[in-house]
């Protein structure tokens, strides 16, 4: 079970997965990884992926969905991961909601920051939100979530209403 703590005034927003973030606006969202690498990326900040076929091309891959992030990295033991809580600068958002959207991949060469997958629309199998930030510097590590053994309620996911 995973759940987060209420960070109080001054947090950036938490804007539910189902409404599409606002140009230049600052958000929470997830990242899941290891431990290991999410004391790297504490240390020395993320760097964005590039390998393989990559749905969004490079970037820095997140959700503001706890539930999703918190299956990263999908062959870690639950107990084995973290999620970094972020806040990010969107800047410009552009939606891809459909495979095969013409500017899947070159979203940035066209101008724009992040790209943003809705829930259930098709490009992601587990049905649910993701974003991808093309500059990691746009990215600011907040805390980390681990795992709690029991009970708790996220305090901005309706996945857990």
């Amino acid at each position: 079970m995973w759940a987060e703590d209420d960070l109080g005034p001054g947090a950036p927003p938490c804007l539910e997965s189902y409404i599409e973030p606002a140009e230049g606006n600052v958000y929470r969202m997830y990242h899941g990884t290891s431990r290991e690498a999410a004391q790297k990326i504490k240390a020395y900040g993320f760097k964005p992926s590039t390998k393989g076929k990559l749905m969004l091309g490079p970037g820095v891959y997140l959700s503001r969905d706890l539930e999703k992030a918190s299956r990263y990295p999908l062959d870690l033991p639950e107990n084995q991961r973290v999620v970094l809580r972020v806040r990010v600068n969107v800047g410009k958002v552009i939606k891809i909601n459909y495979q095969g959207h013409p500017w899947q991949k070159t979203w940035h060469d066209h101008g724009y920051d992040t790209a943003w997958c809705p829930p259930k629309c098709g490009m992601v199998p587990s049905g649910l939100e993701e974003d991808c930030v093309w500059d990691p510097r746009r990215i600011t590590v907040i805390d980390e979530i681990r795992p709690k053994t029991q009970g708790a309620r996220g305090a901005c996911h309706e996945r857990y209403y």
